[in-house]
């Protein structure tokens, strides 16, 4: 059962970080946790009709959301990273994943999660470049951790960043080169919330449609040919460079 829904979770990014939680219960389930496993398959036949919409668009611009939940596991004290990234207005891919070990701060937390976020835009970058599709700008990643940003930006190796040192260079490195972009964005403008903790309802219908996650067209539904394109409204507003660039001045003409 499980493994179905973590098959599922490749084209259904709202029951990432559930799937993800109920996973972590593998090795020793019990009856509330099949609970839970059956409620998102109940979601599911509710949601049958709802899929990913991709926008026709000249972008190609690799924006993306980072988060993390920090110690949000009540059992080890792992924080969960969220990610998700965009090419243009669509969503590529997205990740709901427990950190492999304890984050002492949430600053630590929020740093671990742009790492291996950066590391995932890094990986696009060559895949585009072995296609020979050109990026126009350098990937940005959106943060909603000013510490965390700071930390990006800022040459001074601090000590209580001793112990994430790997991650600190790597991310350091890529800003310095001006191969990666760092802003901030308001939390109540973080799409990767839905990937580290549960949501309201009205938290969590927003960010679905943000991610372009909505109920598709009728005529895709009924599969007809000679489909007219599909103008939806328009769904992620990427953060304006003159909010947020947290890297350096000369970095705002590509946030």
């Amino acid at each position: 059962m499980v493994g179905g829904l973590q098959y599922l979770t490749l084209s259904r990014p709202d029951i990432s970080f559930a799937v993800n939680q109920v996973c972590q219960f593998m090795h020793n389930p019990r009856t509330s946790h099949l609970q839970v496993v059956k409620r998102i398959f109940r979601y599911i036949k509710g949601t049958l009709e709802q899929g990913l919409i991709f926008h026709q668009s000249t972008d190609f611009s690799l924006r993306s959301f980072s988060d993390a939940d920090w110690a949000g596991s009540v059992d080890d004290r792992r924080s969960t990273t969220g990610a998700c990234v965009f090419l243009g207005p669509n969503l590529l891919t997205w990740t709901a994943k427990k950190q492999s070990t304890v984050s002492r701060s949430s600053i630590e937390a929020e740093y671990r999660a742009l790492a291996h976020t950066a590391a995932e835009l890094r990986w696009f970058c060559y895949l585009f470049r072995e296609l020979g599709i050109p990026l126009r700008s350098a990937p940005c990643i959106y943060v909603d951790n000013l510490s965390a940003l700071y930390m990006a930006a800022n040459p001074i190796f601090h000590a209580r960043t001793r112990h994430i040192e790997i991650d600190y260079h790597f991310v350091r490195e890529l800003v310095a080169r001006k191969a990666l972009c760092t802003s901030y964005v308001p939390s109540s403008h973080q799409l990767a919330d839905i990937f580290t903790k549960g949501l309201g309802r009205a938290r969590f219908s927003l960010l679905k449609s943000k991610l372009n996650l909505r109920v598709a067209p009728l005529s895709l539904r009924e599969g007809k040919e000679n489909i007219t394109p599909v103008h939806p409204r328009k769904s992620v507003d990427f953060p304006k460079s003159d909010l947020t660039d947290s890297s350096s001045q000369d970095q705002r003409h590509i946030s």
